[in-house]
């Protein structure tokens, strides 16, 4: 048994492992399809982990180099997001500034016109909605741009939200939903008896259950999955990616369109905060901001505008991206073992894939027909290793 602030727990339906944006859309999800006992369990509190240092960009069209099952799955959760926000306002009343200006994406050397012109070409013969640019045609919807612009993308579809609002929307549906809510507590191990989940045992006692979503992160291979008879156990693991970004003062705003490079990006928000990043670097579990990290980020926001100079620096912050061994998320049920579901390695894409990655997880939970959107991500892609 475990105690929360309100009761002792010993046994849920469903229990899931995980309070990032990803385990949060999944209780709502499952409550929302009519599941009573959902309880979610998180190490730290809801939110605190890569969630809340993301920038919130919804721009599958913008970072994609091709045509994929990983680009369709993006582009489909992206357009969830009208309604899906639309819910958690009524929900909630909380606005998570689902901002729908569009994403541009500048070519500022001749190599990048070339990269822009192939990103251009193969988007327009999938039909896919993109705008090519002139220079003057960009700096005439953001002067901000630096003059020696070559040409510049388009995306009307992509889109931001603010994600910490959108991290405050979930916590606060899944509570009015009726999902028992366990924080500051790590999941040891998920129990299996005759290859079929039987209990999750935390630092502070064990709960019954016959489901488990593991929707941990980075901390996916930290719960250990163990039983009495033999079974297959994931080897594959999911590794920290350390990302360091940069808020400046922009009031007022210097943007107002994501504005992406293919070094750097810029997201503006309502609240006249700017923020710049990213890096990608392979730090384990260290979540520092580094000289070098801070630096790399504001030559890249200086190359897309000059006017980033002026601004105050406001904050900074690093978060841990849960990356999988292909890059991809792992996301469906564990087909050795009965009960076991993974919605884990997002990577780069948490926020953008909460939508579609709840719809989902809940319909695998609930053993419905797997999507064809699932198929191409479930864990047992991996090789798998017998352990008893």
């Amino acid at each position: 048994m475990v105690s929360n602030k309100s009761k002792t727990i010993t046994s849920a339906d469903v229990v899931i492992i995980g309070g990032g944006v990803i385990g949060l859309t999944i209780a709502r999800a499952l409550a929302l399809r009519g599941v009573k006992d959902v309880c979610l369990i998180e190490r730290a509190g809801l939110g605190n982990e890569a969630s809340s240092a993301a920038a919130g960009m919804l721009a599958p069209q913008a970072e994609a180099d091709s045509s994929d099952d990983f680009f369709g799955l993006a582009c489909t959760s992206r357009d969830l997001y009208p309604n899906f926000a639309a819910a958690l306002l009524e929900e909630t009343g909380i606005d998570i500034e689902l901002d729908t200006t569009g994403t541009l994406y500048l070519a500022l050397t001749e190599h990048d016109r070339t990269e822009i012109e192939k990103r251009h070409a193969w988007q327009v013969q999938a039909g896919l909605p993109v705008e090519k640019l002139t220079a003057e045609d960009a700096r005439e919807l953001e002067p901000c741009i630096n003059p020696y612009l070559h040409a510049a993308l388009r995306f009307p579809l992509d889109t931001q939200v603010e994600n910490r609002r959108l991290l405050s929307a979930l916590a606060n549906s899944v509570a009015k939903l009726g999902v028992k809510i366990i924080v500051q507590t790590a999941v040891q191990s998920v129990g299996i008896r005759n290859d079929r989940v039987e209990v999750i045992n935390t630092a502070r006692g064990s709960i019954s259950c016959a489901k488990v979503v593991i929707a941990a992160g980075c901390w996916t291979n930290f719960i250990n999955v163990s039983g009495v008879a033999t079974h297959r156990a994931p080897t594959w693991r999911i590794d920290p990616v350390r990302g360091q970004m940069v808020c400046f003062e922009a009031k007022p705003q210097v943007a107002r369109h994501v504005i992406y490079s293919p070094r750097g990006y810029v997201v503006p928000r309502r609240d006249g905060r700017l923020l710049a990043g990213s890096t990608s670097e392979d730090a384990g579990f260290a979540k520092q901001i580094t000289g070098g990290g801070v630096s790399a980020i504001l030559k890249n926001a200086l190359e897309i505008s000059a006017d980033v100079s002026a601004l105050t620096i406001v904050d900074s912050w690093a978060g841990l991206r849960p990356r999988s061994p292909d890059g991809l998320p792992v996301m469906g049920p564990c087909d050795e073992i009965a009960g076991l579901f993974y919605a884990t390695g997002h990577y780069r894409n948490g926020i953008l894939l909460a939508p579609i990655t709840g719809e989902l997880i809940t319909q695998a939970v609930l053993g419905e027909a797997v999507s064809p959107h699932l198929a191409p991500f479930t864990p047992d892609r991996f090789q798998l290793s017998g352990v008893s």
